[in-house]
C-alpha cells in the first residue's frame, strides 16, 4: 500500500505550531534557570550544608529521581488542589519542570563539588570566609566547569520529556502536534513535522549552552 504524504495543512495550523514552540521554549527558559538554581542550592546543602537540612534534600533528590516525570506533574496538577492549592496547566508544568530539573542537577553539580580539590576550601578558611562565602566565592564557578557538558546534556533532556506536559493540556508543542492530528487525521504528517522541530530545538539548546559556557567559563573555551 503507497502512502501519500500531504502537508498542505501547515499553512493552516501555523498559529497553533508557533503557539507550541513558543511554549516550549518558555517552560525550557523557566525550568531551565531556576531549576538549575536549585540545584546549586541543593548541591551546597548535600555537601557543604547544615547538618539538619541534609536529609530533607537528600530525601527531595531520591524521591524525584526515582518516579517517573509524568506521575510528578499529575501529582502537582491533580494532587495539590485536593490540599487547596489550584494551579493552571501551564504553571503545573512549569513548577514540575523546575523541581524535576532542581533533583537532577543537583547531583550533577554535586559530583563537580566533590571533585574540587581540598585545597581550595582550605584557602577560603584561611581568608576568613564562611563556609557559604567560600563555596560561592571559590567552589562553585570551577565545579560548574568541570560538569557544564553533563548539566547541558540533563537540560536537553528536561527540555525533550516536557512533551508530557500535553497530558495535562498545557499548549506545547506535543499538544499541538496532537491537535492537528485530531482534525486532520494526518498523524504520520503532524508528529514527523514535530520531532523535526523538537530536533532543531535540541540542537539549538546545546548551542546556546555551548556558548553561555564559553562566556561564562572563558578560560576553558580558550583551550
Amino acid at each position: 500500500m503507497s502512502y501519500h504524504f500531504e502537508f498542505g495543512w501547515l499553512l493552516e495550523y501555523y498559529p497553533e505550531i508557533i503557539k507550541g514552540i513558543l511554549i516550549t521554549l518558555e517552560l525550557i527558559a523557566i525550568g531551565g534557570v531556576l531549576g538549575i538554581s536549585l540545584g546549586i542550592f541543593c548541591a551546597w546543602v548535600r555537601a557543604l550544608g547544615p547538618t539538619w537540612l541534609k536529609p530533607v534534600v537528600a530525601t527531595y533528590v531520591e524521591l524525584i529521581r526515582n518516579t517517573p516525570f509524568l506521575i510528578q506533574l499529575f501529582f502537582i496538577f491533580f494532587g495539590l488542589p485536593s490540599l487547596g492549592l489550584q494551579l493552571s496547566e501551564l504553571t503545573a508544568a512549569n513548577l514540575a519542570m523546575v523541581v524535576n530539573l532542581g533533583a537532577y542537577s543537583c547531583e550533577i553539580i554535586r559530583a563537580g563539588i566533590q571533585a574540587t580539590p581540598k585545597g581550595q576550601f582550605e584557602a577560603g578558611e584561611s581568608l576568613a570566609m564562611t563556609r557559604f562565602e567560600t563555596f560561592r566565592h571559590v567552589v562553585l564557578v570551577p565545579s560548574l566547569q568541570r560538569i557544564w557538558p553533563a548539566l547541558s546534556s540533563q537540560v536537553v533532556i528536561v527540555m525533550l520529556g516536557s512533551s508530557v506536559v500535553s497530558q495535562i493540556a498545557a499548549e506545547d508543542l506535543t499538544f499541538a502536534a496532537n491537535f492537528i492530528q485530531s482534525r486532520t487525521f494526518r498523524a504520520f504528517e503532524a508528529y514527523i513535522v514535530s520531532t523535526a522541530i523538537y530536533l532543531v530545538l535540541a540542537i539549538l539548546l546545546r548551542q546556546v549552552l555551548a556558548v553561555v559556557g564559553g562566556f561564562i567559563f572563558p578560560r576553558r573555551a580558550a583551550r
